[in-house]
């Protein structure tokens, strides 16, 4: 099932589970390098060439004029892509072992958290992880947590501090815990 059009096509996917009791050392070396990665962005100063470069460097799969505000946290950003004038704002969180994409034009308010994977119940060692996508021109107010397997549709507008749990469609503006349809937005 096709459930977005836009920078990428998801197509809905079975769970990804990933036993981080047993990684290779490959996986805990890049874990560790993107670490002191993120750590040296969230220290730099911002609007230089050093900054733009070390944004560059922690999300290689971006487009162009997007703008990233520190201090950010993300564990592994090579899940996590990018279209065109993504804008975010400082305190982002991004789990990405179930991969994020983010279309062009999307708008991430400050303190949102893009969850794309959660432990197992039985096996808390285990994560298990579902994509995250968020669909162009949608807009995440502060706050916000959007959770493993979520798509926010094309135009979207999720309210400051809700929590989504489900699909959002597109055009529509969602808030609340869990997050409910306010309204749909009349496209003139």
């Amino acid at each position: 099932m096709i459930v977005c059009v836009g920078f990428a096509i998801f197509v809905a996917m079975e769970e990804i589970r990933i036993d981080c009791a047993h990684q290779s050392e490959e996986e805990l070396q890049r874990a560790a390098a993107l670490a002191q990665l993120v750590f040296r962005l969230n220290h730099t100063m911002p609007l230089t060439e050093e900054y733009d470069r070390l944004v560059r460097e922690v999300f290689p799969h971006q487009g162009d004029d997007c703008r990233i505000s520190t201090p950010v946290t993300v564990i592994r950003a090579h899940e996590v892509k990018m279209g065109h004038r993504v804008i975010i704002m400082p305190g982002s969180l991004m789990m990405a072992a179930g991969g994020i994409t983010i279309d062009d034009d999307v708008q991430i308010a400050a303190n949102v958290q893009l969850i794309s994977n959660n432990h197992d119940l039985d096996n808390r060692s285990v994560i298990t992880c579902r994509p995250v996508h968020i669909c162009r021109r949608a807009w995440i107010g502060a706050g916000a947590t959007i959770l493993p397997g979520v798509t926010v549709g094309e135009n979207s507008v999720v309210g400051a501090g809700s929590v989504v749990t489900r699909d959002v469609p597109p055009d529509t503006i969602v808030a609340g815990n869990p997050a409910r349809i306010i309204r749909k937005i009349e496209n003139k």
